[in-house]
């Protein structure tokens, strides 16, 4: 086959014909070569077409606001993503403002005013002093700008042209030398410095994406990057690898995307959410949509013929065309298409993703059970048992059990006892048994005895340490201890439709609060305001009822109330003193006791 030059492809499908074709993987008609034989997704980019088509005024009208952005604080991500949109729609020969002069002037503005905000070492402050990490978002989408305004080669943009070109070569120095915070920060680093270099090859760029890639993936058997997150993995890591397999022609890189995807397969809920509560960055407490895997699914069911990537890609597009998407706007995305327009060919046919599973990822302790328009999720694997801390870049999501059906959703299910403040129960890993899952926790906390003589001092001038729950001048590693001890197991298991949850507290005496929170919108029975808390309803005795739309979960049953077990939940001292907030969204219903004790709460 014959390669279609990108400059042809930019002159639009009218022109074209449409001229896309997609081999088999693996050989010389490898997946993602472009043929003069072959097809393109029509459907598919003219949705793109009049997506970006319709962003254009939404943008030109915010421009004074994102330079504004830009010139205060320093933030060129939406200048970046501003000016890759225009020039997506003047490059593209099926757009309505293709080489629209009316584009140009603020085409301009945007790239004079990046080039102005750049320091002299080739960095963005971007919210952190001189950032590589942060210029690196922003050089990727003006590399790729870059690329298309090139192959287009308008008289028009020639101007432009020269100032990305200045931006892209100084910024290459600093991503060049420059260092990153977080593990997905190496690849998008890397992605950029491959985008200038595949323009204007240079030696130290290649030697630091050799050395960021040596370092290896960060990604587990599972499938699962470091750090677990339905954010980073489509936004940066995904994307930064496919990139880089294209420009650096690393093939294999493919195959880390593939595993990612395959294990996201298990991840989705039917309305296309994704689940997050093992994640170890901030989408651990909310709700991720599956838009953003968009063109990733749509790139390996095309290299690799996979029908059910092919379904997932064909779902999002779906929803793409009812306007449901939630965070990358539609229109944003036709820049990667013309930059890689292999995307643009028609999808494999589809086949089913998996729809009836079990999927236990030992590595996140994770369990995703998937029976019609069911989704069941278990879940031991947080980072705390091993820390004993609560940070940004940990797993400490409390949420230990979710169920949807249909329409109502139990977003999360926690247990807190109120024991010396230590919070919510945190299980230890969840392992599978004869009949379900198990899922258990031991905490303890110490009251410290005088020290031993060897360790006191006359001045009374101790370090400051840590006893697990809070620091004082008291060297606790030194004091001997009197322990109190508090064991938690949680068996679950299948039954009549629904689940059994046998709840085992013990040996201390302490109240507990179950917390069941259900997605805000459905209508609760059987339950009774708690005093003074919002959307918080307390279970005191029989069953109650969650319902939405003809979807019904019965709870129960309540386990009393009084003074002894307070409607109370106790995040930890690890919160409360920095006025913290655990408090999930929803409609909240307690369940509260006191141990120790059993308690079988059943969901039907």
């Amino acid at each position: 086959m014959t390669p279609l030059p990108r400059r042809h492809f930019l002159a639009g499908t009218a022109v074209a014909g449409g001229l896309l074709a997609v081999g088999a993987p693996g050989a010389a008609s490898a997946a993602g070569r472009v043929s003069a034989e072959g097809r393109v997704d029509k459907p598919f980019l003219a949705l793109l077409t009049e997506a970006a088509d319709a962003r254009v005024a939404e943008v030109v009208d915010g421009l004074d606001a994102v330079l504004d952005q830009l010139d205060h604080l320093g933030q060129a991500r939406p200048a970046a993503r501003s000016l890759r949109l225009l020039s997506s729609v003047h490059v593209w020969g099926d757009a309505a403002h293709h080489h629209d002069g009316a584009l140009l002037a603020p085409m301009t503005r945007l790239v004079d005013a990046l080039a102005a905000a750049q320091f002299d070492d080739g960095l963005y402050d971007q919210g952190a002093v001189h950032s590589p990490p942060d210029t690196a978002f922003s050089i990727v989408d003006l590399g790729l700008v870059y690329g298309l305004l090139d192959a287009d080669g308008h008289s028009g943009t020639r101007a432009i042209r020269a100032t990305l070109k200045t931006i892209l070569l100084k910024a290459g120095k600093g991503l060049s030398t420059g260092g990153v915070h977080t593990p997905n920060h190496r690849w998008k680093v890397c992605a950029a410095l491959a985008r200038i270099n595949s323009f204007w090859p240079d030696a130290r760029f290649t030697r630091r994406i050799d050395a960021w890639l040596a370092e290896g993936i960060d990604q587990y058997d599972s499938g699962q990057y470091s750090e677990r997150s339905a954010t980073y993995a489509p936004i940066v890591t995904n994307p930064s690898l496919l990139t880089l397999a294209r420009l650096t022609e690393r093939p294999r890189l493919h195959d880390h995307v593939r595993r990612n995807l395959e294990a996201t397969l298990h991840l989705l809920e039917p309305n296309g959410e994704v689940e997050t509560v093992h994640s170890r960055r901030q989408d651990q407490k909310s709700l991720k949509h599956l838009s953003e895997y968009w063109l990733q699914f749509r790139a390996l069911a095309l290299r690799e013929r996979d029908g059910r990537f092919a379904a997932v890609a064909a779902t999002i597009q779906r929803r793409g065309a009812d306007q449901t998407f939630d965070e990358t706007p539609l229109g944003d995305f036709l820049a990667e298409v013309l930059d890689h327009p292999e995307l643009a060919a028609p999808l494999p046919e589809a086949t089913g993703a998996p729809g009836e599973f079990t999927f236990h990822d030992r590595d996140c302790g994770l369990v995703r059970i998937a029976k019609g328009d069911r989704r069941t999720t278990v879940f031991g694997g947080t980072d705390f048992p091993d820390v004993h801390a609560i940070s940004s870049g940990l797993s400490t999501n409390p949420t230990f059990f979710k169920w949807r059906k249909g329409a109502a959703v139990l977003d999360s299910l926690r247990l807190s006892p109120q024991f010396f403040s230590l919070g919510h129960f945190r299980a230890e890993d969840v392992e599978r048994t004869a009949d379900g899952w198990r899922l258990w926790a031991e905490v303890r906390a110490g009251y410290h005895l005088p020290l031993p003589p060897q360790h006191r001092r006359p001045d009374g001038r101790y370090p400051l340490t840590d006893d697990g729950r809070f620091w004082s001048a008291m060297d606790f590693p030194h004091r001997p201890k009197e322990w109190r001890t508090l064991r938690t197991e949680i068996r679950i298991a299948e039954a009549d439709g629904g689940w059994n949850l046998d709840v085992e507290i013990g040996e201390s005496e302490v109240p507990f609060a179950l917390e069941l929170c259900f997605r805000s919108g459905g209508k609760l029975t059987g339950v009774a305001p708690v005093t003074g808390q919002k959307d918080t309803y307390q279970l005191v005795k029989g069953y109650g009822t969650y319902t939405a739309g003809d979807d019904v979960i019965t709870f129960g049953p309540g386990n009393g109330s009084g003074p002894r077990q307070p409607a109370v939940v106790d995040s930890g001292e690890r919160y409360s003193w920095m006025a913290g907030d655990l408090t999930p969204a929803g409609q909240r219903v307690l369940i509260t006791g006191r141990s120790p004790l059993r308690y079988r709460l059943t969901l039907r």
